[in-house]
């Protein structure tokens, strides 16, 4: 009877996922199968070129925006959590939360403001040098603009999970002699890594399928999500643009699933 019960409170989100995800993505799987010129469209993609440049680009800046983000958030999220009564807090989180409320597109133009043509940068750089330095539309836009869009979660993530560190733990380490590093690397970063690797899959499948920061930068530089964009809209290649979603769905999933299971894994290790 219990199972019955948890059924029926289950069956709403079963049809959600059902209707919205697994059929779509059915769907999707097979009109990637289809052939143009008497060839799958995943043939096509594996034997193209640009399409794995594309591809590697993606992954390239997806992990360098993921290393970067969690250097920085995780010394932000500890001093936040150890220091929870500090006159302006609340304003400093609501400042390192604000980007959330800006979509991509928006996120792109802060960037193009900073260092595009007409940018803030540029216009520095002529000042002092007489050459304007413009680097909006390419890998180091892309990766700023990343970098901007992740901080926020990892930050709220990593200080969650420091606020849960046993501080008694940290005072006996203390106590016993043990310098400020050996206390973060014996205590802290072991409770810390289920949240470094859950915070890290988070933003690099936000950064894989970021499209508005994208498509508003990305004039020199090919990344998935544009060049999906571009298959499907501009040459309505309609099976190429499927089998390209198929695989940037395949990338992030692969590595949201070992970040998953390595999560587990030191969760349990931990206990």
């Amino acid at each position: 009877m219990r199972h019955r019960g948890w059924m029926w409170f289950a069956a709403p989100a079963a049809t959600l996922f059902l209707a919205f995800w697994l059929l779509p993505m059915a769907g999707l799987a097979l009109i990637g199968g289809e052939s143009r010129d008497g060839q799958s469209a995943y043939l096509t993609v594996l034997t193209g070129p640009q399409y794995w440049i594309s591809l590697f680009n993606t992954v390239a800046l997806a992990l360098a925006a993921t290393l970067v983000t969690l250097l920085v958030s995780l010394p932000v999220g500890r001093f936040l959590a150890r220091h929870r009564h500090f006159t302006g807090r609340r304003l400093l989180i609501s400042m390192l939360m604000f980007p959330l409320a800006f979509p991509g597109v928006v996120v792109g133009f802060l960037i193009i403001l900073l260092a595009g043509r007409q940018g803030v940068i540029g216009a520095l750089t002529k000042w002092l040098t007489g050459d304007t330095m413009v680097f909006a539309y390419g890998m180091a836009g892309l990766f700023l603009g990343y970098l901007y869009f992740s901080l926020p979660r990892c930050v709220g993530v990593l200080t969650a999970a420091a606020e849960q560190i046993d501080q008694s733990l940290l005072e006996a380490a203390c106590t016993l002699g043990a310098s400020p590093w050996r206390r973060f690397m014996d205590i802290e970063l072991p409770a810390l890594t289920p949240a470094l690797i859950g915070a890290g899959a988070m933003s690099f499948a936000t950064s894989m399928g970021a499209f508005g920061t994208a498509f508003t930068l990305a004039t020199q530089i090919d990344v998935l999500p544009i060049t999906i964009y571009n298959e499907f809209t501009n040459y309505a290649n309609i099976p190429v643009a499927a089998a390209l979603s198929i695989v940037l769905g395949l990338a992030t999933w692969a590595v949201l699933y070992v970040a998953h299971s390595l999560a587990g894994t030191r969760a349990g290790a931990a206990a």
